[in-house]
């Protein structure tokens, strides 16, 4: 009788711990790897030949939303395609539990606008039979998974149920009541698997572009100093958690002041409580290489001091595309463009053509150039046009072009364009993260790779290929960072930080969790529209090349880039290790 359940034969092995690549075989037995080294195929009842190809542990990525998408795509793709075989979930301090149930619709308001998943798609599928953090952990664990997921307990939704709902938690900060109440919860919740707390916190002016439904700052923006330092003092008694923290509470043209102000006030949660904090984000700007790198050195500064303050890289080469018809939030950051993008879309297309409105844009444009979190506006390409005689005229052209030739402002071209074509104009950002050189930066420090906001944004954005995107980009392509590196901040240090203590490097005892690739085939294909999310939506996906073999807790997942139909994935309850 075969003493593996699957042998994968004569790789070569790049665990995640940055040791050098080497030549071997994995037995695999009853979800785990059992054995590294010389295995004869009769060893094994299924053998996988791995010849010539990279065998890797599959990626944790720290960053998603897949708490509503899970229950219409249970293998969390785009990111399951490209490698990633466990998740975080929970983020920015965005979820459903605790809830009232008188306010189940909140919730899912609270997650249209801010992380951009459609209202519908949630009410058709979400059955909110859920109220407690244990409950819910009890109902992600019932759903089929194509992978592994750790939930963290989001403070908006906490806060909102402990205050009596969203209006009450925005209008004061919590009492010495109902912040031992918060605790409680937050202990409760540990109890169950758990493992740790996440928020969001962008409160400067020009700094959130992620709202709630109504324009207005999220629950978990408008908390205090105090209250997050007293939610990290209550980690500080478990020997498993993390916290995953975004702030930005600068001004618009405050500079690196700011974001190091905003990063130090991460390690100092991160020192109380005495567990890792992962900071989200660090973007790498070709312009202004001193904000990350100030970032970094902050980073550097607590990790001397034995805290483990991390940071989260954005590595992937990023652009979005947009048009006026869809939800568009990412303006939100100006009074005005928020004002003119809120409501239904004939609301919208009323106010984007209000002449008052339309002023105030053009003014802070001319004040600050912002909104300008995705670039500068002029940069904007004009990539698809509904009307035929106007793509001729401005298809793959720069807006600060046609507004030189047109004698126009750069605010009134890019709305003037998208009013003729019915608002259906889609546009293209800048391509941001060029330099390798920089990534390479970035990636020397305490940095996890990737942030794919997997399942939020979808109809503008593809961070899901960041594993592909950082393999062929910084390895193959560029040869920036070797693999070992790669497969250290993409597995090792992630599951270090999110404590996924079980997986994410490839030793004997722990998951089976493996990528099988040819490095020269590998590649991220182009974009391309899918009609999947219920009821009737879409959004926007890259598929990937070259992966031969994904697998989840031994099984395979995904062959040749096809789903096998296995759902061998779990909600790790860190509690249980």
């Amino acid at each position: 009788m075969p003493q593996f359940d699957t042998v994968i034969k004569d790789g070569t092995i790049v665990d995640g711990t940055l040791v050098p690549p080497f030549r071997g075989d994995i037995g695999i037995k009853d979800g785990k790897i059992a054995k590294i080294g010389k295995i004869n195929t009769n060893e094994g009842a299924k053998v996988l030949d791995a010849s010539g190809m990279i065998v890797a542990p599959g990626a944790v990525d720290l960053h998603a939303h897949y708490d509503a998408p899970l229950h219409w795509d249970p293998y969390c793709t785009i990111g399951s395609w490209h490698g990633v075989t466990s998740v975080t979930n929970g983020n920015c301090g965005f979820g459903f539990a605790p809830v009232h149930h008188k306010d189940a619709d909140r919730s899912m308001y609270s997650m249209e606008r801010n992380e951009a998943i459609p209202f519908d798609a949630m009410k058709a599928t979400m059955p909110f039979s859920w109220e407690t953090f244990p409950e819910w952990m009890d109902h992600i664990d019932s759903l089929p998974k194509g992978i592994n997921m750790i939930q963290l307990v989001p403070v908006t939704p906490l806060v909102s149920y402990v205050m009596g709902g969203w209006d009450q938690a925005k209008s004061r900060q919590p009492n010495e009541t109902e912040m031992q109440e918060i605790i409680r919860i937050l202990d409760e919740s540990m109890a169950v698997g758990a493992n740790g707390w996440a928020a969001q916190r962008l409160t400067g002016y020009g700094a959130s572009v992620q709202r709630d439904y109504d324009g207005t700052l999220m629950v978990s923006d408008m908390m205090s100093d105090e209250f997050y330092m007293q939610l990290a003092k209550a980690m500080g008694k478990y020997d498993r958690g993390t916290i995953q923290y975004a702030q930005n509470s600068g001004a618009i043209d405050e500079g690196v002041e700011g974001n190091r102000r905003d990063m130090s006030f991460g390690g100092q949660l991160a020192e109380l409580a005495k567990n890792p904090l992962i900071f989200n984000a660090v973007l790498v700007t070709d312009e202004k290489p001193e904000v990350f790198r100030t970032m970094l050195s902050v980073v550097d500064e607590y990790n001397k001091k034995g805290v483990p303050l991390v940071a989260h890289g954005l590595t992937k080469r990023l652009d979005f595309r947009f048009s006026f018809s869809d939800e568009w939030n990412l303006f939100d950051n100006v009074d005005a463009w928020r004002e003119a993008t809120l409501g239904t879309e004939e609301e919208r297309k009323i106010k984007l053509a209000n002449p008052d409105l339309r002023q105030s844009m053009k003014a802070e444009y001319d004040r600050t150039k912002q909104p300008k979190a995705l670039g500068d506006i002029a940069t904007f390409i004009c990539r698809k046009v509904e009307s035929d005689e106007m793509s001729k005229k401005y298809r793959d052209r720069m807006v600060g072009d046609i507004a030189r030739e047109e004698n126009k402002h750069v605010v009134d071209t890019l709305l003037d364009i998208s009013a003729a074509d019915n608002w259906k104009t889609e546009w293209l950002t800048p391509m941001r993260n060029q330099n390798p050189e920089y990534c390479k930066e970035l990636l020397s420090h305490r940095t996890v790779a990737g942030f794919s906001d997997g399942g939020a944004h979808t109809k503008f954005q593809t961070l899901g290929a960041y594993v592909t995107d950082l393999l062929t980009w910084m390895v193959r392509d560029t040869e920036t960072i070797t693999l070992e590196q790669a497969h250290h901040h993409l597995s090792y240090l992630p599951a270090w930080t999110a404590g996924f203590r079980d997986r994410g490097c490839l030793r004997e005892g722990m998951a089976a969790d493996i990528l099988v690739y040819d490095l020269e085939k590998l590649a991220v294909k182009p974009t391309e529209i899918l009609h999947d999310v219920p009821p009737n939506n879409w959004r926007r996906v890259q598929g990937a090349d070259g992966y031969r073999w994904i697998m989840v807790n031994g099984d395979v997942t995904f062959e040749d880039g096809q789903s096998t139909g296995a759902l061998p994935g779990k909600l790790v309850r860190c509690n249980q290790f």
